[in-house]
């Protein structure tokens, strides 16, 4: 029997507050992460989404009398790719075993899954939250084949089964019981996501089912052990995961202090009622009748193969947060923003290349991001290029430009494309520097405002208004620095 180490003390900020005193929540998640390969576990049919249904079926997937499974090497790759990338034990020897249970879209009545002997062991994903840093630890990761997919609305009185994702590579990577909120669980999933997304190992697509988590919640008086815990099945949406967690938590509690007590089960989460469901009870003892799968050889290898394969691993995002807070001098907040996704990453890297970093990361993640989310644009639909982005940065840095000048600049490149150079010397968008013309617009603004300009001598503040005046009058086009200093000058402002 294994016993559970907690890993946490509790936190009092994390209690939920119930009619009889506090709660604490308890989560575990099982993460199914659908492989990247364009071929199957144990066959050669293709793994492309949105084909017509039994359109990637081999003989191998429908299970046909004499089909024997044959293990993709690339599968396992990438399984091990991704145990490195969670800092994780890769074992050396692992064995495939027939989960036995019936289900009318799995057609050989059993799962090629592994169990006592799984590919990676234990590891660990780092959630930076606002306040702590969390370390939630996986208990495991092992490869295993999907099912098929059960279709009950296509026809009033039967249902058909595709069999597309049968024998699609799957990596479930269970968590231990470290989570203690839901956006700690919010927090897990995003960072398992951007992980695997970095590695290359599963595209994350949760919209497509190619990510999915069965997320186990529990609660239990601050101290005591753990509680009657209920698994939530196939969540596909990290946002939905969040909501599931804080529903189910509310009935427990609700249960428990009616005297109650939580039966062990399975539940669903209705997204549009907005809580969970019983599916079915689960016994505390799985009788899966697991036994090694006589037609798959064990899985060995050597841990000079595995190094030669950490040594092809690529920068993953805490390394990367690291390096952009440590060597551009960037922000927390700026380097997990940018760091979220790998190719706003490399975008970002572009940019800052030679150039002001901090300058780089606030318009890439004001102005580009904040007018693609707007446009609703993937980056890599983005009008504007790294290229682009980065000559308008040089603009505002040579003083050629202005801060106002810059947004109108980059409106245009958004729109109508272009060398933002040349449409800045094309279209007369330089700001004005020589002192004689600034004086000029200068002078006329005090002259027009006399006692404002008499009152700004005891009121400094009022001088950003005639800064505003002055750039106005200038349409943009003039120094605000030059413009600040001679105001100060001329007004007597120290």
């Amino acid at each position: 029997m294994t016993t559970i180490v907690e890993a946490r003390t509790p936190d009092p900020k994390k209690f939920l507050k119930g009619a009889t005193g506090d709660w604490e929540i308890v989560i575990g998640m099982e993460v199914h992460a659908q492989v990247t390969s364009e071929a199957k576990l144990f066959s050669g049919a293709s793994t492309e989404f949105g084909k017509d249904p039994n359109d990637n079926v081999s003989l191998v997937d429908a299970a046909m009398p004499g089909m024997l499974p044959v293990i993709n090497e690339e599968c396992v790759r990438q399984a091990i790719r991704t145990g490195l990338g969670l800092k994780a034990a890769i074992n050396l020897k692992s064995v495939f075993d027939r989960k036995n249970y019936f289900y009318p879209d799995l057609p050989q009545g059993y799962q090629i899954s592994q169990f006592q002997q799984p590919i990676v062991g234990e590891g660990i994903v780092i959630l930076d939250m606002p306040d702590e840093r969390v370390e939630v630890g996986v208990e495991r990761l092992h490869l295993e084949q999907d099912a098929g997919k059960s279709l009950h609305d296509q026809h009033p009185s039967m249902s058909f089964v595709d069999l597309n994702r049968s024998g699609v590579a799957l990596m479930e990577i269970v968590s231990k019981p470290d989570i203690r909120s839901s956006d700690e669980a919010k927090a897990y999933l995003t960072k398992l996501r951007i992980i695997l997304r970095y590695l290359g190992t599963c595209d994350g697509n949760m919209d497509q089912g190619s990510m999915r988590a069965d997320v186990n919640v529990s609660v239990r008086r601050p101290g005591e052990g753990f509680g009657t815990r209920c698994e939530i099945k196939n969540v596909n949406s990290i946002r939905f995961v969040g909501q599931a967690i804080e529903y189910e938590a509310r009935r427990q509690m609700a249960i428990l202090e009616d005297g109650g007590s939580i039966d062990q089960e399975t539940r669903l989460f209705d997204s549009v009622k907005g809580e969970t469901r019983s599916m079915r009870s689960k016994e505390e003892a799985h009788d899966y009748r697991y036994f090694p799968d006589p037609d798959l050889l064990p899985l060995e290898f050597t841990q000079a193969f595995v190094d030669e394969m950490a040594k092809d691993l690529p920068e993953l995002p805490d390394e990367k947060k690291n390096r952009f807070i440590t060597d551009f001098g960037l922000s927390p907040y700026d380097a997990d923003i940018l760091v979220a996704e790998k190719k706003s990453a490399d975008f970002f890297e572009k940019i800052a290349d030679g150039r002001d970093a901090k300058l780089a990361a606030n318009w890439l993640i004001n102005e580009l991001f904040g007018r693609l989310n707007k446009e609703g644009l993937p980056l890599e639909q983005s009008p504007i290029s790294a290229d682009q982005l980065g000559k308008i940065i040089d603009l505002i840095k040579a003083n050629v430009i202005s801060g106002k000048i810059a947004k109108d600049l980059f409106e245009i490149i958004w729109t109508e494309g272009g060398d933002p150079e040349q449409v800045v010397e094309d279209r007369g968008m330089k700001q004005v520097t020589d002192l004689g013309a600034i004086e000029a617009i200068v002078d006329e603004i005090l002259a027009a405002n006399g006692p404002k300009a008499e009152q700004a001598k005891e009121k400094p503040g009022l001088l950003g208004w005639f800064v505003g005046q002055v750039m106005k009058a200038s349409k943009g086009k003039a120094n605000p620095q030059a413009v600040s200093d001679m105001l100060k000058q001329k007004i007597g402002i120290e």
